[in-house]
């Protein structure tokens, strides 16, 4: 017969330990008290525990020394902590540490329940060494990328992705969802760039039938279809301040309205964002709400650059091409040394689009440097590529790598491009005939 978790719940306060052990003894779970860092310490060390709740202040110490020793144990224990109402300060300096949730006093008993069946569904998926094998590469970077992946699928904490266009955000914060506990659940991918800003509290929370001219029945939004699971909002950074208002009220009080709804309906959702601008200097530009700032970037991932890590470009470029077009494509040794010198300001997304492109110019399956048609003005050198004259060559040059990288950015969706850019979608399209950009 399994035996039922155990979990440790550390607090000096008795009536919540009672109403919390009552909660969990009904939920058919063992507990096992503390009630000072000390006593917590002892008990970690000589049982192995599921979960432990914590409370951030204790007579002897803080939540975090617990959170420490229960992260530090050959077998860590998640750790979800208890904090003062209102004190987000607290909850966000617990989730860096390693903390697996927190909840807010008084604690909510639907909110303690669905805490502890979150915590208790966590997959032990990582490898041995606690990494992620499904980002290609074994650079020092990678590694570390894919280390820190797995550590941050342990949590509900929040996590923002840095990053260039490109460079695979995408792909991390799927693996973050598929490795935590949510995996079971939806994954909602929601590119902010892409949506007119008309239809955006609608995409986002849904609508009920007549909210508006053509709302012809109810329909659930994004917070909706990810609810139990992740969303994760690419391109945050493109969301106008009216909506940066509405998504910070969600964040912190875990409910949606409907457009049309009188009612707040729930959702349990994971909050991962993305985007290839700085947030830091979009605040300090007055562009980006910093309280929303603190509620995404609660934990940063910064995925690195293709041209940071040119050792493992081979071994991509492998990989994509077993997957355009089989084992047997072939990519000769200058081919190789083509890719290695290339800057890819479009990352890893142009390396495959460049991939794509020269099988299908190549003969018999081989690939060779002139195939590939890399433009020798964005190779990689220590230089600023391409000449600065004449004047309008270089101005091209530069219009050029913008208007490409918000056309990325947007999956090319060229009335998104335009807004990014900051130009009518006449004079985008005006743009693109003149630079010969298809």
């Amino acid at each position: 017969m399994t035996a039922s978790p155990r979990i440790l719940l550390v607090d000096d306060e008795p009536d919540l330990l009672d109403l919390m052990e009552l909660t969990l003894v009904k939920m058919g779970l063992e507990t096992d008290r503390a009630v000072s860092v000390a006593e917590a310490r002892e008990r970690l060390a000589r049982t192995p525990y599921d979960l432990c709740l914590t409370d951030m202040r204790l007579t002897d110490g803080e939540g975090l020394e617990v959170v420490a020793c229960a992260s530090a144990l050959p077998r860590p224990v998640p750790v979800a902590v208890i904090t003062a109402y209102g004190n987000a300060g607290n909850a966000v300096a617990a989730l860096k540490a390693g903390a697996f949730d927190y909840l807010a006093k008084p604690v909510a008993l639907d909110q303690l329940r669905a805490l502890i069946k979150s915590a208790l569904r966590i997959p032990d998926t990582a490898q041995p060494d606690g990494t992620v094998r499904e980002l290609i590469g074994q650079s020092a970077a990678m590694q570390d990328i894919r280390s820190r992946i797995a550590k941050l699928a342990r949590t509900q904490a929040p996590v923002h992705i840095a990053g260039e266009s490109g460079s695979g955000k995408e792909l991390a914060a799927r693996l973050i969802h598929q490795l935590g506990s949510r995996t079971d659940k939806p994954f909602v991918a929601v590119n902010c760039g892409a949506i007119l800003e008309t239809l955006m509290e609608s995409e986002f929370f849904g609508y009920r039938k007549g909210a508006f001219t053509g709302a012809d029945a109810d329909r659930n939004g994004f917070f909706q279809a990810a609810d139990g699971g992740t969303l994760f909002l690419d391109e945050v950074a493109d969301l106008p301040l009216s909506m940066q208002v509405k998504l910070l009220r969600v964040l912190q009080e875990k409910k949606v309205r409907k457009v049309g709804a009188t009612q707040e309906e729930p959702v349990d959702v994971r909050i991962i964002s993305a985007t290839h601008q700085s947030l830091a200097a979009l605040v300090e530009a007055g562009k980006f709400r910093q309280d929303l700032y603190y509620r995404l970037n609660v934990i940063d991932l910064v995925m690195p650059s293709l041209r940071d890590r040119p050792e493992d470009i081979p071994e991509m470029a492998r990989f994509l091409l077993g997957r355009l077009g089989g084992s047997q494509i072939k990519l000769d040794r200058d081919a190789e040394k083509s890719l290695c010198a290339y800057a890819f300001p479009g990352n890893v997304r142009e390396l495959e689009n460049t991939l794509e492109r020269a099988l299908a110019m190549c003969e018999d399956q081989h690939i060779t440097a002139d195939d590939l048609n890399l433009t020798p003005a964005l190779a990689a050198s220590s230089e600023q590529p391409g000449s600065k004259f004449p004047l309008q060559d270089y101005l091209d040059q530069i219009e050029r790598s913008a208007i490409l990288e918000a056309l990325e950015q947007t999956r090319h969706n060229k009335t998104a491009a335009a807004r990014v850019l900051g130009v009518t979608f006449r004079s985008l399209r005006y743009r693109l005939e003149r630079l010969e950009i298809k």
